[in-house]
Formats: structure tokens, sequence, C-alpha cells
């Protein structure tokens, strides 16, 4: 096969690999807020705050999908679906970009 063909390859998976890179770090912020959640994190803290921020922007599509009477049903469903969905569609790019 010609050098062309080779570095073609070798691109198409880098930028599967940056793209997988990019879902995980998304998931992995989405995911970080529902454990901060759930253990109570200090509100006040700026650290937990900006990852609240940065997970609510992330979920907005996807928070009120449905609704729950439990504030903690609603924080893992709401931003859970997000996360999965992250990781979903990035691994599946991510895999389409692997193959070509």
């Amino acid at each position: 096969m010609s050098t062309h063909t080779r570095v073609r390859t070798r691109g198409s998976s880098q930028a599967g690999r940056a793209v997988a890179l990019v879902a995980d770090v998304l998931a992995f912020v989405i995911g970080l807020w529902i454990l901060l959640y759930l253990l109570e994190a200090n509100q006040g803290n700026a650290l937990v705050d900006l990852v609240h921020d940065v997970a609510s922007w992330l979920a907005s599509w996807s928070y009120d999908l449905f609704t729950f009477g439990r504030a903690w049903v609603q924080v893992v469903v709401g931003y859970g679906i997000a996360a999965v969905a992250y990781l979903l569609v990035g691994h599946a790019v991510a895999g389409w970009l692997y193959r070509r």
C-alpha cells in the first residue's frame, strides 16, 4: 500500500481517539456531578459549583425529559441520560473513524 493510505489511516485513528476522549471527558464531568450531588458536596465550594455549571450545560437537553418525585432520582436519570448519550454517540463516531 502507498504511504498516502497509511497516513490517512493513522489520521483517522487519531481522530477516533480524540473523539472518544472528548466523549469520555464529557461523561466524566456529568458523572462527577452526579456523585458530588449524591454525596451532598458543599454547594458553596468553587469546584463543586464549576462541575455543576458545566454538567448542567451539558445535560440541559436531557434533564427535564422525565420528572420524578425524588430529587436524587431526577439528578441521576436526568444527568445520566446525557452521560450515556455522550458515551454512545462519541464512541460510535470514534469507531466509524477507526474503520476509515
